[in-house]
């Protein structure tokens, strides 16, 4: 096992909203709809997820954001499911899994994405 990338993002939630409020399709286009169901401050720690992950990969060129979703396992901790143009870049680069932590608080989210190899 060995690290091939880390990716670390952070959003202020308050512009985030701005920019849902401005942009009202991003919501659709970024977020895979299990994804879309949480509050703002969660959400843009998906989205600083999904930054910090297009950094593990290198920020591939037509990289579709849906083929990264966040998940919530039953005890509630998050983990990235990887499909389509995401699951082959990682394959491209032998990252075998991904490692996730997201934080939100005193209105910033933050989320840490680690690939690593088998």
């Amino acid at each position: 096992m060995a690290i091939i990338g880390v990716g670390i993002d952070v959003v202020a939630i308050d512009r985030f909203e701005e920019a849902l409020e401005r942009s009202p399709g991003f919501l659709e286009r970024v977020f895979a709809p299990g994804e879309r169901g949480v509050g703002h401050a969660s959400l843009a720690a998906r989205w600083a997820a999904k930054e910090a992950l297009a950094k593990v990969l290198g920020a591939p060129v037509g990289m579709n954001w849906q083929d990264a979703e966040v998940v919530r396992e039953d005890s509630g901790r998050p983990h990235l499911e990887v499909r389509g143009t995401v699951a082959a870049r990682a394959a491209e680069l032998g990252i075998a899994r991904f490692h996730l932590s997201l934080s939100h608080d005193a209105g910033i989210a933050s989320a840490v994405v680690i690939g690593e190899s088998e």
